[in-house]
C-alpha cells in the first residue's frame, strides 16, 4: 500500500485531536467557511509542495526585466512603423533626395576638373562631380527643419498621445514600470530617428550613384579619398546626424510629459527648433551658439576634411549628450512623479 493510500484513510477516520501533538485541530472559520484542506502529499517524504515559481518576468531578475522591457519596445516600435503618418513622414524624406538629385542633373552646371580637383565649390557644387556628394547635400538640407520634424512627432506624441488617447493609465498596469515604459518610449524615438536619417542616406546614395558619376572623392580640404573611405564617412555621418536627432527626441519627449495634448509637445518642440535656429543667425548673440542644439546638427562636414574634424564633432557630440541627460532627466522626474488620470 503507497504513502498516499495510507494516508487518505487516516484523514478521514482521524479523532478529534491529533495523535502525535495532542491539539485539537483548529476550529471552523467565523465565517461559516469550512477549513481549507491540507494539501497532498508530494511522496514518502510527506513534505508539501513549494509555492507556484513564478515567470522570470515577474521576478524581478535582470533577465526577466530586460526581456519585459524588449517586448514592450518592440510594441512600441511596430505601432511606430506601421502608423500610416510615419510612413507618409519617411516616405517624404526619401523622396526629397531625389528631387535634388534630379533638380541637379538637369540645371546644374558640371563642376570643371580643376575645381573637383580642388575640392572647391562646396558641397552642391561638388554633386555634379561625383553622386556621393548627394548624401551629404541631402541631409544640410533635411537637417534643418524636416528631419527634427519627423524626429519630434514620434517623441512628441509618446506619452502625450496616449494620456489623450486614454490608454496611458492601461500601458502602467503592465508590470514594466514607469521608468522601463519611458525609456522604450525614449529608445523607439531614437531609433526611428536613426531609421529616417538612414533612409536619407541611402536614398541620396542610390540617386547620386545613378544620375552622377561616382569614384574617388575630393574633399573640401583637397585630399582625395578612395570610393570605400568615402563610403564610411557616409556612415560616420549618419551616425552624427542620428545623435542629434536624439537629443532632439529628450527635448521632444519632455514636453510630451508636461501636457495631454499630443500636438501641443509637437507644435512646441518644432517652435522650438526654428526659435533656436533663428538666435544662432543673429550676430550679437553668437556667443550663445556653442550652447545650441541646432548650432551643432551641421557639424557632419568635419568628415569631408582631412584629416577628420574630430575636435570640432566630438564638441557637438558632448552638446547631444547634454541635452540628453538634461531634458532625459526632466522627462523622468515629470512622468515617474506625476498622477496619470486618463
Amino acid at each position: 500500500m503507497s504513502t498516499v493510500e495510507r494516508v487518505r484513510p487516516a484523514a478521514e477516520h482521524a479523532p478529534t485531536e491529533d495523535s502525535a501533538s495532542g491539539t485539537a485541530p483548529e476550529p471552523a472559520s467565523v465565517s461559516g467557511t469550512a477549513p481549507e484542506s491540507a494539501p497532498a502529499s508530494t511522496g514518502s517524504s510527506g513534505t508539501a509542495p513549494g509555492p507556484v515559481p513564478t515567470s522570470p518576468d515577474a521576478s524581478g531578475t535582470a533577465p526577466g526585466a530586460v526581456r519585459s522591457w524588449l517586448r514592450l519596445f518592440g510594441s512600441e516600435a511596430g505601432l511606430t512603423f506601421r502608423r500610416p503618418r510615419n510612413i507618409a513622414m519617411l516616405a517624404v524624406l526619401a523622396a526629397i533626395p531625389v528631387v535634388i538629385g534630379v533638380v541637379m542633373r538637369l540645371f546644374a552646371e558640371p563642376i570643371s576638373a580643376e575645381a573637383q580637383a580642388e575640392g572647391g565649390g562646396g558641397i552642391f557644387t561638388q554633386i555634379t562631380g561625383n553622386g556621393l556628394f548627394l548624401t551629404f547635400a541631402a541631409l544640410s538640407v533635411l537637417v534643418q527643419l524636416l528631419l527634427p520634424v519627423a524626429v519630434a512627432v514620434v517623441a512628441g506624441d509618446a506619452v502625450a498621445g496616449e494620456a489623450g488617447g486614454g490608454t496611458l493609465r492601461y500601458l502602467l498596469t503592465a508590470p514594466a514600470g514607469r521608468t522601463r515604459l519611458l525609456a522604450a518610449k525614449y529608445g523607439n524615438a531614437v531609433v526611428f530617428g536613426l531609421a529616417a536619417v538612414s533612409l536619407i542616406a541611402v536614398s541620396a546614395l542610390v540617386t547620386g550613384l545613378v544620375l552622377f558619376p561616382a569614384g574617388p572623392i575630393t574633399l573640401l580640404s583637397g585630399t582625395t579619398i578612395p570610393f570605400a573611405e568615402g563610403l564610411l564617412r557616409i556612415g560616420l555621418v549618419v551616425l552624427y546626424v542620428a545623435a542629434g536627432m536624439a537629443a532632439l527626441a529628450a527635448v521632444a519627449l519632455a514636453l510630451s510629459t508636461l501636457t495631454e495634448v499630443a500636438i501641443g509637445a509637437i507644435a512646441a518642440t518644432v517652435v522650438t527648433v526654428i526659435v533656436v535656429q533663428v538666435i544662432g543667425v543673429i550676430p550679437q548673440l553668437s556667443w550663445l551658439q556653442p550652447y545650441l542644439l541646432t548650432h551643432w546638427w551641421n557639424g557632419f562636414d568635419g568628415v569631408l576634411r582631412d584629416p577628420i574634424a574630430t575636435a570640432e564633432m566630438g564638441r557637438g557630440l558632448l552638446v547631444f549628450a547634454a541635452y540628453t541627460a538634461i531634458f532625459g532627466s526632466v522627462a523622468w522626474a515629470r512622468f515617474t512623479g506625476k498622477d496619470i488620470t486618463s
